[in-house]
This record gives C-alpha cells, sequence and structure tokens, in this order.
C-alpha cells in the first residue's frame, strides 16, 4: 500500500522532527540520495546514516496488524536516535527504559510517564527516585534486594515479576537468561517479598533473547507466565492484569509466524483473563533494524596481488560492534560515486576478493573479510542496510572515532505492506 498521509503528516510535525529537512524518496531511491548534488563534499567523507520514516511507518503498520491487542514499548536502548524515538512516540509507540537519561529523553518528547515502563531489573538508587519523581510507575524486578529498594525509594510503584524463560539455550542469537530472570523456585519468595513491602506486583514479564530463532520459545514463557499468575491467586495476592511478552522480535518472514503463536498462547493460557489482561511487548530490532542504513566512505585502500583491501571510516568500535556483540550479519553494497559516474552502482562489473578494515589502529577493527567487490577507489562510499539495532547505540569514541557524531539524514521512502 501507499505511504498513510495522516502518520506521514504526524512524523514530519512531532516534537524532534518538525522543521528537519525529509527527503521523499522513490522505493529504490538509495543511488539518487548517495549520488545527489546536495550532499556536499563534507557530509560524504564522513560517515552517516539514514533514517527511513517510511519503512519506520510499514513496520507499525504489520505489527498493528498482526499483533493488534499488544502494545509495543519500544527499547530505547536498541537505539536511541532523537528522530526515530520521536517518530515512534508520534505513532503511538510507548516505551521499555533502562535508565534516568532513557526516561528524561523519552519524557522530552511530551510522552506521558504512563507510556514508560523501566524495565531494567537492577537499578541504580538514584534513577528509581527519578522515575518515582516524574511518574514512572511501573517497573521490573527479579530479587528480593530490588524489591527493598524500590519499597523505600518507590512505594507506589507497581511490579512486574521478570522470569527467566524455561528454555533460554539455542533460541535465540543472544540469550539473556544468565543475567536477567527469576528462576521457577524463586517465584514464591519474590511474591512474598513484594506483599511484604507493600508493593502491588501488577503481572509478569519475560524476553526469550534477541533474535529469536525458535518462535516456539513464546509458548513456553507465557505458559510459565500463566503459572506465576496462578501462584499468587494462590497466595492471596491481589489480581495481576499486565503480561510483558518482552523482545526478541524481527521484521522478516519469520515474524507472521512468532505473531501466530503468541495469539495462540495468549488466548490458550489467558483465556479466562480476557479482556481485562493487558499484553505489552518490548520490540526494539523489530522497528530498528531495517530503519536505517549506513554509508561509510572509504579513506584507504591496498592491493596485494588479487586482493583487494579497504579502509572505511566507521567499524566494529564504531556502528559496527554488532558484529561483535550480536553476530550480526553485514552487506556492503558499493557505490563508486567518485570514481566511476557513468556506472556508480559498478553493476556486472568484475568483483575481487575484498577485506573491509575499521578505521582504528587494532587488527580486530575489521567489518568484512573475504567478501566479493568491484574495484573501488578512495572516496567511494560503500552502504550498509538494516543497521538500526544496537549499532551506533552501543559504539564509542576509541581512537578518537566518535560514533556519537555520526550524521542522521531522514527520508521518507512509500510505505509498503510487510
Amino acid at each position: 500500500m501507499g505511504s498513510d498521509p495522516i502518520s506521514v503528516h504526524a512524523l514530519i510535525n512531532a516534537p524532534g522532527l518538525k522543521g528537519k529537512t525529509v527527503t521523499s524518496l522513490s522505493r529504490d531511491g538509495l543511488e539518487d540520495f548517495v549520488m545527489s548534488k546536495n550532499l556536499k563534499t563534507q557530509e560524504l567523507e564522513e560517515p552517516f546514516f539514514l533514517l527511513d520514516l517510511g519503512t519506520l511507518v510499514s513496520l507499525m503498520n504489520k505489527w498493528t496488524r498482526s499483533l493488534p491487542s499488544i502494545q509495543p514499548f519500544y527499547a530505547v536502548k536498541c537505539n536511541p536516535n532523537p528522530a526515530f524515538l520521536s517518530a515512534l512516540a508520534a505513532l503511538g509507540a510507548s516505551f521499555d527504559c533502562a535508565s534516568k537519561a532513557e526516561i528524561e529523553a523519552i519524557l522530552a518528547l511530551r510522552v506521558s510517564a504512563d507510556r514508560i515502563v523501566f524495565a531494567n531489573t537492577c537499578k541504580a538508587n538514584a534513577h528509581i527516585r527519578y522515575a518515582a519523581s516524574v511518574g514512572v510507575n511501573l517497573a521490573t524486578f527479579d530479587s528480593i534486594e530490588e524489591v527493598e529498594k524500590i519499597g523505600r525509594w518507590h512505594p507506589k510503584c507497581a511490579l512486574l515479576l521478570r522470569i527467566k524463560p524455561l528454555l533460554d539455550d539455542g533460541v535465540a542469537r543472544l540469550p539473556l537468561g544468565a543475567k536477567f530472570g527469576a528462576l521457577p523456585e524463586e517465584v514464591v519468595p519474590l511474591l512474598q517479598a513484594a506483599r511484604a513491602a507493600r508493593l502491588y506486583v501488577a503481572g509478569v514479564s519475560f524476553h526469550v533473547g534477541s533474535v529469536v530463532l525458535d518462535s516456539t520459545a513464546y509458548r513456553g514463557a507465557i505458559a510459565a507466565a500463566r503459572a506465576v499468575f496462578d501462584t499468587a491467586t494462590e497466595l492471596g495476592m491481589a489480581k495481576m492484569n499486565i503480561l510483558d511478552i518482552g523482545g526478541g522480535f524481527t521484521a522478516g518472514s519469520q515474524f507472521d509466524e512468532t505473531a501466530a503463536i503468541i495469539k495462540a498462547a495468549v488466548n490458550t493460557y489467558f483465556d479466562s483473563e480476557l479482556p481485562g489482561l493487558r499484553v505489552i511487548a518490548e520490540p526494539g530490532r523489530f522497528f530498528a533494524e531495517t530503519s536505517f542504513t549506513l554509508a561509510a566512505n572509504i579513506i584507504g585502500k591496498r592491493v596485494r596481488g588479487t586482493l583487494r583491501e579497504y579502509w572505511i571510516n566507521d567499524g566494529i568500535y564504531g556502528s559496527m560492534n554488532c558484529i561483535i556483540h550480536h553476530n550480526a550479519p553485514l552487506t556492503a553494497i558499493p557505490f563508486a560515486r567518485t570514481s566511476n559516474s557513468v556506472n556508480p552502482t559498478c553493476r556486472e562489473a568484475q568483483t575481487y576478493i575484498s577485506t573491509v578494515f575499521g578505521p582504528t589502529c587494532d587488527p580486530l577493527d575489521t567489518v568484512l573479510r573475504e567478501c566479493q567487490l568491484p574495484e573501488m577507489q578512495v572516496n567511494d562510499l560503500l552502504v550498509f542496510p538494516n543497521m538500526g539495532a544496537y549499532t551506533a547505540a552501543s559504539g564509542s569514541s576509541f581512537n578518537g572515532f566518535k560514533t556519537s557524531a555520526i550524521a542522521t539524514h531522514l527520508v521518507i521512502t512509500p510505505a509498503i505492506a510487510n
């Protein structure tokens, strides 16, 4: 389908976006943008992101169509780009925040505090006090010590007991259970501690891991959450009404299968709680990954026989840390912007075995090995799609290359049916 004009209008006039330059592109308009004469030389000499608001609209449409009764609380840690957060807020998303700074960023967008869940199971006292002062009244926990802190500093806070999914290893690219989540034998003591502290446990949360490989993991986790609801009832505690199914979602073809499994599991295990049950989720990658594209400038080259070696001005200490932390597969699209104006996309050009290094002095800073690329020259571009999830958010300033300084250009391509 085409772009929804109401959604696009809401985005470009949202706090954080109003007054900013937004370029309209065709669905295949990437080449036109990177070849545009409007880009200044100094802009091309530095890495830059493209944030496609049209893609974001498509993803929100896909979420609301597939999981209409589940409110997305976007995980800010995945990508806290201010324009991106503003667009999500305008589209009606709520937010999963893990720190005072993330809460501040969301409140600055005029988002009400009741659209925030403080979803970090171990919070600093100062951050708990801040949440209390601004009315963020829903938070996760998985330890008695956290109950004690929240009871002291934020006694009006409702709680979500985060549990560890029973199936953890092998169901996601990055399992989280080693650090987060209560074990089954810890549930009763934790619920009793919360009741003793006079804190309301509003529900249960879980996270089956980042980049879920086996969608059936959601079914088992939802069943485990049902057991906690029943345990709270047996203990005579106030009725729970929130189920937080966490994150792990990707926007690819697997999403439809995942959505079907989740809906079926909720209907199976929580049928008696409907329609009073509030189901929320904490997607990050789902919205962020495909909304961003990264363009990097080739700043160096070396030829050794048939091997071509290139240096670009972003790497694993910057936006491409996702290679190390999330085993993310990267794809480079060559744009011979400087060296081949006749055929900048190098279509049907001969390719060579190539290595692509990042800009720092660490040999670990290697972006691609033994990939096939056409002959490129210094000042040409390598463009990397799907670079919005845990990229710039996790970058550093190692060797003086500041990830936080990478510019973001706003574009809109037509929203499509996913």
